[in-house]
């Protein structure tokens, strides 16, 4: 990712989506005291999830903290667990969903120091040299696995100005047979003039970029802006990428990444309003053109 400006960062920061976990005992808990939890988690946003304004069944949440922003999405998916855990078993199946989002310009599965970890450039939304991007290393982990439950970690201890501490969870639990239910978390953490500069941006530039809650205390009401905007559009967008995936992977395999680009590209255009940032045969051209880079063995630049 190049360093220009700082709103790239927040869109980009990965994968990611990424975020500072779940208490530690959920992490060292066996399957079924994990699988509880999230159970536990979805029975408390059943409302929300019903009544979403956003669709029905997906919910959104996000945090300004100070020095580690964090966005959540909680959603009811149609597709059974097995087929979702399934599809992400891999940190290359991990690249096949993240080169969806608009910032990420290149994704490869490696291996380093005995970890399996995603090689990944994030950059502006057109197309870039990857030396012009930002490489960031992400491990793959899965910590806790069971008949019912699943969670994936990708995480990274360094980020580009000022950030670090990057972590994409996406955490899984079955409802039923062709249902599942899914958390995907999103955060990093920033240093003080990384905040500075932020704020800096939504004040002036971001300033009429929006999110997806309503701050209804205010009058008149209106939709977050600022960072925990730009948490939930970024949330949003690695989201849309999930469900991308996986709707691509009941079509024979080289149409599926043509279906996967079309359908990220029209679940954005849904919501417009906030995601909006390019043209279709712009975002689609410059997919297609990463995706041929990305097969070949290369890899970018180190930061």
């Amino acid at each position: 990712m190049p360093v220009a400006h700082l709103p790239v960062c927040l869109r980009i920061a990965a994968a990611v989506v990424v975020w500072l976990a779940c208490a530690s005992d959920t992490l060292a808990a066996p399957p079924t005291a994990a699988s509880a939890a999230l159970r536990a988690r979805y029975a408390e946003l059943s409302a929300q999830l019903e009544n979403s304004v956003i669709q029905r069944g997906l919910y959104l949440e996000s945090a300004d903290d100070a020095s580690a922003p964090r966005g959540d999405a909680y959603a009811v998916i149609n597709y059974p667990f097995a087929t979702v855990a399934a599809a992400f078993a891999t940190p290359s199946d991990w690249c096949e969903s993240l080169i969806l989002h608009l910032n990420v310009q290149y994704c490869r599965a490696s291996a380093r120091d005995g970890h399996l970890q995603l090689s990944a450039a994030l950059g502006k939304k057109t197309n870039q040299p990857l030396e012009d991007t930002h490489r960031i290393d992400l491990i793959y982990e899965i910590p806790v696995t069971g008949a019912d439950y699943t969670r994936t970690e990708l995480s990274s201890r360094e980020g580009p100005l000022g950030t670090g501490n990057y972590l994409i969870v996406l955490e899984l639990i079955a409802l039923d047979e062709q249902h599942s239910f899914m958390h995907l978390q999103y955060s990093y953490t920033q240093s003080w003039l990384t905040r500075w500069a932020s704020n800096v941006y939504f004040s002036t530039r971001g300033r009429s970029k929006v999110g997806f809650t309503w701050i209804e205390d205010d009058d008149p009401p209106h939709l977050v802006r600022g960072v925990r905007g730009a948490l939930e559009r970024n949330t949003m967008r690695y989201y849309l990428a999930i469900d991308a995936y996986l709707q691509a992977l009941g079509s024979p395999a080289p149409q599926r990444f043509e279906q996967s680009i079309e359908s990220w590209f029209a679940g954005t255009e849904r919501f417009a309003r906030q995601l909006h940032e390019v043209a279709r045969e712009d975002y689609l051209t410059m997919k297609r053109d990463q995706y041929l880079r990305q097969q070949v063995d290369i890899a970018p630049v180190a930061p």
